[in-house]
């Protein structure tokens, strides 16, 4: 199982590479656009790319629940730094729908929910930009920690794996997938971090919450994580 891992954060890494370069070149070609070079934004706000992330995962928890918990974001909401927005909206996309769907199945439908909170990192001496979401929606439990990266692995419904085992990016990157289910969001969110040098981690406190950090280092020195 470990050589199978190992192989999909190979593949999709190097699908990730393959995106960028062709989205890079494809950008390129057309009119310019402000503040961009091709795909790469470089005043990339993680405040406003927060903001879209929490309404596209409440829209999609509200479908499945009939209500979202409330999402409050602090921090450098001035920040901007040379990213690629589509890379860190799908990550928080994926951290918010995550965390909305825990915190209402912990708490029971129509319950106060507490709310979910984002910090947004940063300072001068600051090796990274980093991203703070936090929720109250009972944890996962230690024995799940290490299966949390694996592919297809899900607490959700198994069912709603049935026929949606294929990567779709029409579907996987809009509101139209489903809330949870689907297995490969963690790690491939957590290759796309790692793709620009940096990373992807949880801490959980079982039958409190989960702390999600996202690392994220400023476009112009990384290299690569060229798969072996």
């Amino acid at each position: 199982m470990e050589e199978t891992h190992a192989f999909l954060d190979r593949f999709y890494m190097s699908r990730i590479g393959i995106r960028v370069l062709i989205g890079q070149y494809l950008s390129l070609r057309q009119q310019p656009v402000e503040s961009y070079i091709g795909l790469i934004c470089l005043k990339t706000s993680p405040y406003e790319i927060v903001k879209r992330a929490i309404d596209d995962a409440a829209f999609m928890c509200t479908r499945k629940y009939g209500d979202a918990p409330e999402v409050i974001i602090t921090g450098r909401l001035d920040l901007t730094f040379p990213y690629v927005p589509t890379h860190l909206h799908y990550i928080m996309l994926e951290l918010l729908k995550n965390s909305m769907r825990a915190t209402v199945d912990w708490h029971g439908i129509d319950a106060d929910y507490p709310p979910i909170k984002v910090v947004i990192a940063d300072g001068k001496e600051n090796e990274d930009v980093v991203i703070k979401v936090s929720d109250e929606g009972g944890g996962i439990p230690r024995s799940n920690m290490k299966r949390i990266w694996s592919y297809l692995f899900t607490t959700a419904d198994p069912a709603i794996q049935e026929g949606m085992v294929a990567f779709n990016e029409n579907v996987d990157h809009s509101i139209d997938s489903p809330l949870a289910g689907l297995g490969y969001g963690l790690p491939i969110s957590r290759s796309y971090a790692r793709y620009f040098g940096g990373d992807l981690s949880l801490m959980s406190m079982e039958g409190h919450g989960t702390d999600a950090f996202v690392y994220l280092t400023r476009l112009g020195n990384s290299r690569e994580p060229l798969p072996i």
